[in-house]
């Protein structure tokens, strides 16, 4: 049976990664974690379930991650974040390929939980993400940003049944402050790749945001927090490119605002 390495970073993840590496027993037969420098308790938590862990200055989210790829002994790999953990269905379907793989990778669906509920809509399901992979057929790719593990030759993927399940916030300041955080990393890296914002593009992606996750994919049935979702998510896609423009004639980068 071919043996898997699970590969984590982290950075400061002392509150989610027990539940991470819990998730992992049975399943992973290494686990490696590339940390940037952790000023909690994290190593101490890695240690107790006898993680490889290895300290690295963090240089982006898709070249940390290829480190720690690079790092594992095993062909077969799982990637996964401190803040996610599997889930018990997912874990059998796992545990149902790992002497027969059929693909060179596996999507899973990814569910999100808000403050305590788990959201069934808009971006935040099924969030679809390719974890599960031979690491020779490809790398994380794309920008530094909402990075995902590309196959080189275009390889076909499978799907397992069962979620990845995500704890990316608790609270509403929490989820503004980061999809601030993400939408500046995304204006920087957009801006690497030569992109361009004009005035008018800020409004129809803000637009275009709200309508495509609030009422295409459903977040109107996740009530009043699908609601306030949609509109940080919308928003967030307008200070992105409202950020590019801005990059572009060197001035300074809008905020993500709760209002």
């Amino acid at each position: 049976m071919p043996k898997i390495s699970a590969v984590i970073i982290t950075y400061n993840e002392e509150d989610f990664i027990e539940r991470c590496l819990n998730s992992l027993a049975g399943i992973a037969d290494e686990i490696v974690v590339v940390d940037s420098f952790s000023t909690d308790a994290t190593e101490e938590k890695c240690k107790k379930f006898n993680a490889r862990f290895v300290k690295h200055e963090f240089e982006g989210y898709k070249d940390q991650k290829n480190y720690a790829v690079g790092l594992a002994t095993y062909e077969n790999i799982i990637s996964l974040d401190a803040d996610e953990a599997l889930s018990e269905e997912l874990r059998q379907s796992i545990l149902a390929i790992k002497d027969n793989w059929n693909y060179s990778g596996y999507n899973v669906n990814r569910r999100n939980n808000f403050a305590g509920k788990w959201m069934q809509h808009s971006e935040w399901y099924p969030n679809r993400q390719l974890r599960l992979f031979l690491r020779e057929k490809g790398q994380f790719g794309k920008l530094n940003i909402h990075e995902t593990f590309i196959m080189a030759n275009g390889d076909p993927v499978g799907h397992l049944k069962g979620d990845l399940l995500h704890w990316p916030c608790s609270t509403r300041k929490e989820l503004v402050a980061r999809m601030n955080k993400y939408a500046i990393i995304g204006a920087h890296e957009y801006r690497k790749t030569g992109r361009k914002s004009s005035l008018l593009t800020p409004y129809l992606h803000l637009i275009w945001g709200f309508v495509r996750s609030y009422i295409l994919k459903g977040g109107f049935m996740d009530g009043p927090d699908g609601l306030f979702i949609c509109r940080i998510y919308a928003k967030s896609s307008y200070t992105k490119y409202k950020t590019l423009y801005n990059l572009n004639r060197k001035t300074h980068s809008p905020g993500v605002s709760e209002q």
